[in-house]
């Protein structure tokens, strides 16, 4: 079997989260006997990548890669040729949407990843309204397509599963939930040792509205300045997603454009994780965290409460108060025991997460 694998993420943004878990899937297919995986990307005319990803003869640099007018001749003018002559028999588009154009090269079969739907459901962070709205209106149209013509979709939690079902309602019976992947990974570890504090807990994700970062922020804040137990507070993201009354506050630390094995450090050395997104498709740093036997606590809502072991800490996503006491009480008290925070995490590790996926395949192909 001949399997196409949308790369346009890892060549654009391949630290991002979803650039993660493709990447992931990619390392599962290669390993698959009797499948041949072929990865579909654009890139710069000099880039590296074009020496080993199917690209057409035209580039675009990598930041621009996600404008409607780039995928558009991508999907359309690239895509379905490149498909039918390279004999695939299975295409996964990855990033919520990127399915080719008509027409239809006979015989493939098109499976469309789909981590959430906040794209069209909710306020997103962009540079100004005019390109919120244009990008709302297009990420619409390219969703509802994807939804459409996708012989699967796959979801990594039963929560975008069900919005699937509530916002497409004909699509019900073509989702499946296939979670996402998370291994133990302490083979490669930077050395933090002067950047981190001693004592913090720590926040993954800045950028988007959803995150509820600012919130968040302002909470551990106040508590910090009520008990000298609060620790100092890490953010693996910029500064420039929180007000200005925010990024100069004590305590407070932001990283960005961490590697694999320095954002591993970040993890390892945190007292905690704390998610306080009012909206999650999955949760990758809580079990990211978890897998590390880092404790996590997590906002109510969304998935975060199908990634989150059932007696970790929760708290509502708007209740600042609330927060604050439970800041206080867990500064305090002992930490979980980090054995079972790893075997609850085995349960997105690489053994469940390929016998799903070859399931899904073999349905898919059938």
């Amino acid at each position: 079997m001949r399997i196409g694998l949308d790369y346009r993420m890892v060549a654009s943004a391949p630290m991002s989260g979803i650039s993660r878990q493709i990447l992931a899937m990619e390392s599962v297919l290669r390993e698959l006997p009797d499948v041949e995986l072929v990865r579909f990307a654009v890139a710069p005319q000099r880039a590296t990548l074009r020496e080993r990803v199917c690209c057409p003869s035209w580039g675009c640099p990598s930041a621009s890669m996600h404008q409607p007018h780039h995928r558009l001749r991508f999907e359309a003018c690239f895509l379905p040729s490149e498909l039918h002559q390279k004999k695939i028999d299975l295409h996964i588009a990855n990033f919520n949407m990127g399915l080719p154009l008509p027409p239809k090269p006979a015989g493939i079969r098109y499976v469309l990843v789909l981590h959430d739907l906040f794209q069209i459901t909710m306020e997103n962070y962009h540079a100004n309204r005019l390109k919120a709205a244009i990008y709302k209106v297009s990420d619409r149209l390219s969703i509802a397509y994807a939804v459409h013509i996708a012989d699967q979709i796959w979801t990594p939690s039963q929560f975008t599963a069900d919005e699937v079902a509530r916002l497409f309602p004909g699509a019900i019976e073509r989702v499946r939930v296939l979670p996402n992947m998370v291994e133990e990974n302490c083979e490669q570890v930077a050395d933090m040792a002067g950047r981190l504090p001693s004592r913090y807990w720590l926040v993954v994700g800045t950028r988007e509205l959803r995150k509820n970062v600012p919130w968040f922020v302002e909470a551990w804040s106040q508590a910090r300045r009520e008990s000298s137990r609060i620790p100092e507070l890490v953010l693996v993201g910029s500064f420039e997603h929180l007000p200005e009354s925010q990024r100069q506050l004590p305590g407070l630390h932001a990283f960005s454009g961490l590697d694999d094995a320095q954002l591993q450090s970040v993890y390892m050395n945190a007292q905690r994780l704390w998610q306080p997104s009012y909206a999650e498709g999955f949760g990758l740093p809580v079990v990211e965290a978890l897998s590390l036997g880092v404790p996590v606590a997590v906002a109510t809502g969304s998935s975060l409460g199908e990634v989150a072991p059932l007696d970790s800490p929760r708290f509502s996503p708007v209740d600042g108060p609330a927060l604050q006491q439970l800041m206080h009480r867990l500064a305090s008290g002992p930490a979980e025991d980090p054995s079972l925070l790893r075997e609850w995490a085995k349960r997105f590790g690489r053994g469940p997460y390929r016998n799903r996926l070859i399931e899904l395949i073999a349905e898919v192909s059938s």
